[in-house]
């Protein structure tokens, strides 16, 4: 289990880093960070008695849509936000499933949600200031390294996460 962890992670970091040219291709990063964000939520929501939303079942009653929608994404007031050049404002909650989820794999919720709302919106900021992409990224290199320091973090846990993961699906608490 050990050697897989490690190779793993040599792998991941392979990808992030840009080496491994010749490398047996794997999983992407983002795959991995999906992966275990979906295995956390799906441990929170079944915590909670919820059943997470799966493709090819029958959608569930508007009750049960809305009792899962609000158990995954949080309720009341959002505690996040970012307002991006463009005037459009981005809010998140911090009390849902994907909140603890984003928590645990990047360390810091809203440090991650600040740098990947900004990274993330480059080109409409680029088009409404009418600057290039790379002018965009210039005025933005320290939300990048954040972007960067956070999934590298995220990638670690979730590598981890998925390698240590027990019989039955659950997350370790």
């Amino acid at each position: 289990m050990r050697q897989r962890t490690v190779a793993t992670a040599a792998l991941c970091l392979a990808f992030l880093t840009g080496c491994g040219a010749g490398a047996a291709p794997g999983p992407a990063p983002d795959d991995v960070i999906k992966a275990a964000t979906q295995r956390l939520t799906d441990a929170c929501l079944a915590r909670r008695g919820i059943a997470p939303p799966r493709a090819g079942r029958s959608p569930s009653p508007d009750a049960a849509a809305a009792q899962r929608a609000a158990a995954l994404f949080g309720t009341g007031p959002a505690e996040l936000s970012v307002e991006l050049p463009t005037g459009y404002v981005v809010r998140a909650h911090t009390d849902g499933c994907l909140a603890a989820a984003q928590q645990r794999l990047y360390g810091d919720q809203r440090r991650w949600f600040r740098a990947s709302v900004i990274v993330n919106n480059f080109g409409p900021e680029a088009a409404h200031t009418h600057r290039s992409i790379a002018e965009v990224r210039d005025r933005h290199r320290a939300e990048i390294a954040d972007w960067r320091r956070l999934r590298a973090h995220a990638l670690a846990g979730a590598t981890t996460l998925l390698d240590h993961t027990s019989p039955k699906g659950a997350p370790p608490p």
